[in-house]
C-alpha cells in the first residue's frame, strides 16, 4: 500500500504537469488555417487575379447514423449524386472528403444545417479575370497556393499573408470528437495585394496586334512592351508563342499575307497562344541593328562625331580574315551619320567604331544598361551575355556595334532607347505601382531611380537623327499619323553551335522607339522570332505603329504640328531599304 500510495503522489502531485502534457499531446491537435491571398490589380484597380473563399466538406462517417439520409440531404447542395455520395459514406475511414472549393455560400447553408458528422473547413481558390491575358506575366500558383511563378513567385511572401492556426480535440484515432471547442485559436493574416502598372485594355490591344503578326508572318513567337518614357511604368508586356510553328527559314521569304476576320483571339486551342514564361526578360537575342544606338550614342556623346560628320562607305569590308557587307550591295558613297543611321550601313557603323575604340565601346554597353539586371526583378530574369575586354577581337570592331556578339533581353533594348526619349536620363523599368492593404487602402511604391547617360544636346541629335530613320530609312511602316515618331529596325541572324555560326535563313526581326519623337509620351519594342519576311522594318514596325497609334489616341496624347497625316506606305522588301547584321 505504501508503495501504490507513493507512486500515486509522483504521478498525481510531483509530476502531475508531465502527464497532463502527454494527455493533451494525445488529444489536441493543432491544424494550420490557410490565410486569403491578396489581389493582383491593374492599374485602373480592375482585378487580374484573386482568391475567392471556399469550403471543403469533410465527414466523419463513424458518426454518420444514416448514411442514406445525410447523402440525400447533401446532394442537392454540392451538386453530386445521392448514390455517390451514400457510397463514400459507408468508407468507415473516420475522414472522407465530400467536396473541395465549394462556394462559400453553398458552404454556410450546410453549415446553418448543422448535419451531424459534417465538418467545414476553409479554403480558397485562385480566381484570373481575364482569362490568359498577360499570364506570362502573373505567373500561377501552385496546389499549396504559393506563387510558383511570375508576379505570383516575386511577391509570394506579400501575396500570402500568414496562417492561422487552432488547436482541436480529437480522439486516439484522430476523429475530432463532436461538439469539443476549439483551443488557442490564432487568426490567419490576409495578404497584402499589388496594383500593377499594366493596363488592361492596352495590354489586350497589344496581345492582339502581336498575335496577328505572329500568325501572318509564320512567326515562332513575339514580344511586345510599352513603357511610360518619364516614369518607367510599362503599360503593356505581351509574350506569345505560335503553337503549331513551322520554322520557316527562306532567305528571300514572300510578302507578309493579309490576316482574314479581324483580331486573333487567343486560347488553348488557338494558332497563337500566350508563352509560358516572360519572354521579354528571360529570353536572350543578338540584337542586330537596334544595338548601333551604342555606337552613335558613344560618338555623338565623345564629341568624334556630329548628325552631319561624312563617311566613305564601301559596300562590304575585309577584317581579321572575314567579310562584312551592307545589306544591299552598293558602289562606295558618301553618307552622313545620320544617313548611315537611318539606312542602317553595317559598314559606316563599324567606320565610327573603330574611331571610338574598344574601351569606350565596352563602356557604353554597360551605361545603356546592358549585361546587368533592368531592376524588374522578375523571376527568371537574365542580365545577358555582352562581350568584354579579355573576349574582344579585331572583328568586334563590326561584330558588337552591329548586334553580333552581345545577348540582350527585349526589355534592355527597350530601357536604352526609353532613355533618348526621357531626354538621356536612363529610367529603371516598374511593374508594381502600389499595394493594397485589407481595406482597400492603396500605398504607391518607391519611383524608380534614375541616372543620366547623355547629355540633353546629344540627345536632341540623337533623336533627330531617329527620326529620319522613319520618315526617309528602314522604319517608314512605323509611322502613326498625326505623331512624329524616332525610332530603330533591327533585322539579326540568329547564332548556332560552333563560332560564329549562323542559322541559314532564319533572323529576329525587330523595332524600337518612341512617340511623340517631341515631348515623348511612350516608348515600345517589338521583337518577332523567325518571322516571314525577315525583316523588322517590314514586319515589327506595323505592330509597333498600330499598338503605338492606340496608347496615343487611349490616354489622349495631342497630335504634332507638321506631323503627316498619311497612313505609312504599304513596304515590300524589295521597295524598302533593309538592314541585316
Amino acid at each position: 500500500m505504501l508503495l501504490v500510495v507513493a507512486r500515486l503522489i509522483d504521478v498525481q502531485v510531483i509530476h502531475s504537469g508531465h502527464y497532463q502534457s502527454a494527455a493533451l499531446n494525445e488529444s489536441h491537435e493543432q491544424v494550420t488555417l490557410d490565410s486569403l491571398r491578396g489581389g493582383i490589380y491593374s492599374r485602373d484597380g480592375s482585378p487580374l487575379a484573386l482568391s475567392v473563399p471556399t469550403d471543403s466538406v469533410i465527414a466523419d462517417d463513424f458518426q454518420i447514423a444514416h448514411p442514406g439520409k445525410t447523402a440525400a440531404a447533401l446532394s442537392p447542395l454540392l451538386g453530386v449524386p445521392a448514390t455517390t455520395l451514400a457510397s463514400e459514406l459507408h468508407r468507415h475511414s473516420g475522414y472522407v472528403v465530400l467536396a473541395t472549393q465549394l462556394s462559400h455560400s453553398e458552404g454556410q447553408k450546410i453549415a446553418t444545417d448543422a448535419i451531424p458528422g459534417i465538418t467545414l473547413v476553409a479554403t480558397s481558390k485562385r480566381v484570373v479575370t481575364n482569362g490568359n491575358l498577360a499570364s506570362s506575366v502573373l505567373g500561377y500558383t501552385n496546389g499549396s497556393n504559393n506563387g510558383a511563378a511570375g508576379i505570383e513567385y516575386a511577391y509570394n511572401k506579400q501575396l500570402a499573408g500568414s496562417a492561422g492556426k487552432e488547436t482541436l480535440i480529437e480522439s486516439p484515432s484522430g476523429v475530432a470528437l463532436p461538439e469539443s471547442a476549439v483551443a488557442d485559436r490564432v487568426a490567419s493574416k490576409p495578404g497584402e495585394g499589388l496594383e500593377l502598372t499594366l493596363d488592361t485594355q492596352l495590354q489586350y490591344e497589344s496581345e492582339q496586334a502581336l498575335a496577328q503578326a505572329i500568325e501572318s508572318s509564320q512567326a515562332l513567337s513575339g514580344t511586345a512592351i510599352l513603357m511610360d518614357v518619364k516614369t518607367g511604368q510599362i503599360l503593356s508586356m505581351a509574350n506569345l508563342v505560335s503553337t503549331h510553328p513551322t520554322a520557316p527559314v527562306s532567305a528571300t521569304p514572300p510578302a507578309v499575307a493579309s490576316t482574314a476576320g479581324g483580331v486573333i483571339p487567343i486560347g488553348p486551342t488557338d494558332a497563337v497562344n500566350e508563352a509560358p514564361n516572360n519572354t521579354a526578360v528571360t529570353q536572350l537575342y543578338e540584337p542586330g541593328s537596334v544595338f548601333k544606338l551604342v555606337t552613335f550614342s558613344a560618338a555623338l556623346q565623345d564629341g568624334l562625331i556630329n548628325p552631319n560628320s561624312v563617311f566613305t562607305v564601301p559596300d562590304q569590308i575585309n577584317l581579321d580574315g572575314s567579310t562584312f557587307h551592307d545589306a544591299d550591295p552598293h558602289p562606295t558613297e558618301k553618307l552622313t551619320a545620320t544617313q548611315i543611321l537611318a539606312q542602317s550601313s553595317n559598314i559606316g557603323t563599324s567606320e565610327i567604331a573603330e574611331g571610338l575604340g574598344e574601351q569606350r565601346l565596352l563602356a557604353q554597353v554597360k551605361n545603356l544598361g546592358f549585361g546587368k539586371s533592368t531592376g524588374l526583378e522578375f523571376p527568371g530574369e537574365s542580365p545577358g551575355l555582352t562581350a568584354t575586354a579579355a573576349q574582344w577581337e579585331p572583328t568586334d570592331y563590326v561584330s558588337l556595334p552591329i548586334g553580333q556578339v552581345d545577348a540582350v533581353s527585349a526589355l534592355q533594348v527597350l530601357d536604352a532607347y526609353n532613355a533618348v526619349a526621357n531626354g538621356g536620363t536612363f529610367v529603371q523599368p516598374k511593374l508594381v505601382e502600389a499595394t493594397v492593404d485589407q481595406s482597400g487602402g492603396v500605398t504607391a511604391t518607391a519611383p524608380s531611380p534614375t541616372h543620366r547617360v547623355f547629355s540633353p544636346p546629344v540627345d536632341s541629335e540623337l533623336t533627330n537623327m531617329l527620326e529620319q530613320v522613319v520618315s526617309e530609312g528602314t522604319g517608314t511602316s512605323a509611322v502613326i499619323p498625326g505623331y512624329t515618331v524616332a525610332g530603330k529596325t533591327g533585322t539579326a541572324q540568329i547564332p548556332t553551335t560552333g563560332k560564329d555560326a549562323y542559322t541559314a535563313g532564319a533572323y529576329m526581326a525587330s523595332f524600337v522607339g518612341f512617340a511623340p519623337a517631341v515631348n515623348p509620351t511612350f516608348s515600345m519594342i517589338v521583337v518577332l522570332d523567325r518571322p516571314t519576311p525577315i525583316f523588322g522594318g517590314t514586319v515589327a514596325a506595323p505592330v509597333f505603329s498600330q499598338i503605338m497609334g492606340y496608347a496615343l489616341h487611349r490616354y489622349d496624347i495631342p497630335t504634332t504640328a507638321g506631323a503627316s497625316s498619311q497612313e505609312a506606305p504599304a513596304q515590300t522588301p524589295s521597295s524598302q531599304a533593309q538592314d541585316i547584321t
